[in-house]
């Protein structure tokens, strides 16, 4: 009983507080996020996930793991897999239960490393999407961990090799069938000439697609590579050919600059929720953004664009600052948004600042409409 009357305060305390950052549909529902939800897993870094409920009616969450022998930033480039694993709840407690795209070697654009999945289901086939990379050196050990730094050759060909592809499945169990080569590759002097990442589909009931991705170019030293822009790839089926929009739909330049975009829709359209990397957009550094479309390829901010902020109200009262919250991911049910998770780190922010990672999720309110 104590604690059903602590909830209902805390609830209180953000809806009285709400108006002051205007209304719209996920700010103003987030609950309180239970403190044992989620997915965690011992001797691994664990990062963003992608929730879709089976047949089977539990919950199926594919999510990025990497050694914890490894630096956080940027082991993650050249030593992540995609795991799968369970819960009877869309909260959680998810559970472990198999590796759903791990290496499979060097010869493989997607050979070393696997990272950002997003789950997406038309007709019988469960789509996998995610961005690979590889590089063609000696596996990274614990014995020769401290040699792993954004400037080692691993990561100059990791990062660098960075493109986004999509795995099939008859079961969220699996097994995967992955593509030898990625759907959305590279184009000299575009805005993701340098790589692809970050993909976020919609698969409408005809079969098309609408992806949103991040991309980076080459600097003009063709050296280093710019800030990150969001584009959109449109296909009469997953497998492609996309179509590439020849502008960003996001950018440092256009509303400002987002990592992490999440798409999903409903009657009014399409809605993308990102993280402001820059804090320019919602006057929160690494808040999220709300921002909306009639047709999935031209985009506005929402009027009150300000989805989440790094301070997450826990179930046992705790009120705290994450060191990190990204790689948001709003799961719908019934037509309804009914959660939203994250990727968050302790610690006091900053990517070597933390001990642990964990997928973590946020329980909106009922009052959405």
């Amino acid at each position: 009983m104590i604690q059903k009357i602590h909830y209902l305060i805390i609830v209180l305390f953000l809806t009285a507080i709400a108006p002051i950052n205007g209304q719209n549909s996920i700010y103003n529902n987030l609950g309180v996020a239970p403190v044992d939800g989620g997915l965690e897993m011992d001797d691994y870094w664990v990062w963003g996930s992608s929730v879709i409920k089976g047949e089977d009616g539990q919950y199926h969450m594919y999510a990025s793991r990497w050694p914890k022998y490894l630096k956080f930033h940027p082991g993650w480039m050249i030593a992540s897999e995609i795991v799968h694993a369970v819960s009877d709840k869309p909260e959680g407690p998810y559970k472990f239960q198999e590796v759903a795209l791990g290496a499979r070697g060097a010869q493989y654009w997607d050979g070393r490393s696997c990272h950002n999945p997003k789950i997406v289901k038309y007709k019988d086939e469960f789509l996998l999407f995610y961005m690979g990379s590889t590089h063609p050196f000696e596996d990274v050990s614990e014995e020769n961990a401290d040699q792993l730094t954004l400037s080692s050759k691993w990561c100059i060909a990791g990062r660098w090799g960075k493109r986004v592809g999509v795995a099939t499945s008859k079961s969220p169990y699996g097994p995967w069938k992955r593509l030898d080569h990625p759907i959305i590759d590279v184009k000299p002097n575009s805005y993701y000439s340098f790589l692809t990442s970050n993909p976020s589909p919609l698969i409408k009931e005809d079969g098309t697609v609408i992806l949103l991705f991040k991309g980076r170019s080459y600097q003009e030293d063709e050296l280093t590579h710019t800030d990150q822009f969001i584009g959109v790839a449109t296909a009469k089926i997953y497998h492609g050919p996309y179509t590439i929009s020849e502008q960003p739909i996001f950018s440092k330049d256009k509303f400002g600059e987002v990592e992490d975009p999440h798409l999903w829709s409903d009657e009014n359209g399409y809605h993308m929720i990102a993280k402001d990397m820059r804090g320019k957009i919602v006057n929160h550094h690494h808040g999220g953004i709300l921002a909306h479309s009639k047709d999935g390829m031209h985009w506005k901010l929402d009027k009150n664009p300000l989805a989440y902020t790094r301070n997450v109200t826990w179930s046992n009262g705790k009120v705290q600052q994450q060191g990190q919250l990204e790689r948001p991911f709003v799961f719908v049910e019934n037509g309804k948004p009914t959660h939203i998770f994250f990727a968050t780190m302790d610690g006091k922010g900053g990517f070597s600042n933390g001990s642990k990672t964990w997928n973590m999720v946020i329980k909106l309110n009922d009052t959405i409409k």
